[in-house]
């Protein structure tokens, strides 16, 4: 039996390219978003795949999504929709702000958390979500909410990439923290960056390898490392491993 995998935000961008390279590595790939045009077409081009249409800005759909794929003994789950809106903070509608925090966080929240669970029954799986060097930054002022959601992302991985480690766990969780990526995000963020892009399909092979290798934090660019440094990625391990400690002798 095909190993599984099930991406969200398959439609375009990161997510349709990192469906399109697990394919390629022999997985069968289940294909999740709101647009079912998009997923078609994209499964036409796949070896093996499934199409679920399900708007994950909405909770029950995230229950849904996982009691639909129970029986598909997925082993790598990628959270990658999302979308980022540019403007002043209080200029932004708060409805599309909510929309944001409930697909960019609370869905990534569900989903990290079922999944999660059955690989650690299981004792086997990865997860990889998608974040963006925007969570290893202290904020971002015209994207404050985007950043914070991303922030949200990084942190919650991290630790959790640290309790599986303190158990010795063979789960893997990653963060994809990726600079400007050539999608769709900028035209529905209404942003253009002022530094180069780089491809999805470069950023989605960089992403496999980084979260099949185990990664905590996977940066594609090169030219980011000065964004891991100025984030202290090593003093993170050490203060993620020292917190993991004191949590852990709080335990009876």
């Amino acid at each position: 039996m095909a190993r599984t995998a099930l991406v969200t935000g398959a439609s375009s961008g990161i997510g349709r390219e990192i469906a399109r390279e697990l394919d390629s590595r022999g997985f069968r790939v289940i294909l999740t978003a709101r647009r079912e045009d998009r997923l078609r077409e994209l499964a036409d081009e796949l070896l093996d795949s499934r199409v679920i249409v399900c708007d994950l800005s909405r909770e029950d759909e995230c229950q849904r999504l996982h009691e639909e794929v129970k029986g598909e003994k997925v082993t790598v789950l990628v959270n990658n929709a999302g979308f980022g809106k540019l403007g002043d903070f209080d200029k932004i509608p708060l409805e599309d702000e909510l929309r944001m925090i409930d697909t960019n966080v609370t869905a990534v929240h569900i989903l990290t958390k079922l999944f999660l669970q059955d690989f650690k029954a299981a004792d086997r799986g990865y997860i990889l979500n998608v974040a963006s060097s925007a969570g290893l930054m202290p904020g971002g002022p015209l994207m404050a909410t985007y950043y914070a959601t991303k922030a949200y992302v990084t942190s919650l991985t991290s630790a959790i990439h640290e309790e599986l480690k303190m158990a010795g766990s063979r789960v893997k969780i990653s963060a994809l923290c990726p600079g400007p990526v050539d999608t769709e995000f900028n035209s529905v963020a209404n942003a253009q960056f002022g530094v180069k892009s780089i491809s999805a399909e470069y950023c989605a092979k960089r992403a496999v390898e980084g979260m099949f290798a185990g990664k905590m934090i996977i940066v594609p660019e090169k030219t980011l490392a000065f964004v891991t440094k100025a984030a202290h990625i090593p003093p993170r391990r050490l203060i993620l491993a020292a917190t993991g400690k004191l949590q852990s002798d709080k335990k009876v």
